[in-house]
């Protein structure tokens, strides 16, 4: 950031780290003391489709790694909107070793140079009375978010807001809330 930029208000968005995926097994327990809402042992890593023998590779790596643990599984599935989304259920809910499972695809495609095509990674968590959150890592920006699906392409916002109050204690949660995009029916978000 130049000294034109401070002048200026402009400030440099934070890169993206993938080990602060192992800042969400401590937010699971914050979320789940303070709001009751409980990991589901689901979640997803989202990245643009892409072509070509190098990216089949890096993907086949990445599911390798993972299903080697026998408590784990993993499905691949296409949204329709041009993005692939590992979606990987812990047999035994470890949130521990879902973030693990999860970081290993984040690294081993940003390994073989296809950060640019990582979108996001959930992690998903329902509260007592059936709703489903997924905490979203927005992987270019390097911050977190909640998102809510109460309905058909409808969410809960006043409650996602609630538990930013609580995740800003553990997590970097993006400050910009036009950036908390909506992820409508989210592959793993109904187990």
């Amino acid at each position: 950031m130049g000294f034109l930029d401070s002048l200026l208000g402009r400030s440099k968005p934070k890169e993206p780290n993938l080990d602060d995926l192992f800042a969400v097994p401590p937010a699971a327990l914050t979320l789940e003391a303070r709001s009751g809402i409980i990991p589901t042992g689901v979640g997803a890593v989202a990245f643009r489709e892409v072509e070509g023998g190098a990216f089949d590779r890096a993907e086949q790596e990445a599911r390798a790694l993972i299903a080697a643990d026998p408590n784990t599984e993993v499905e691949q599935v296409n949204d329709g909107f041009g993005y692939t989304w590992q979606v990987v259920t812990q047999q035994v809910n470890s949130t521990s070793d879902l973030v693990t499972s999860l970081h290993a695809v984040n690294a081993a495609l940003e390994a073989q140079g296809f950060g640019p095509m990582l979108l996001c990674s959930t992690v998903y968590f329902r509260a007592s009375d059936g709703r489903t959150t997924a905490l979203v890592y927005l992987y270019k920006r390097g911050t977190f978010y909640p998102f809510t699906q109460v309905g058909k392409h409808q969410r809960d916002s006043a409650y996602e807001i609630q538990l930013r109050g609580i995740l800003d204690e553990d997590l970097p949660v993006e400050s910009d809330m036009s950036k908390w995009s909506p992820l409508w029916d989210a592959p793993g978000m109904d187990r």
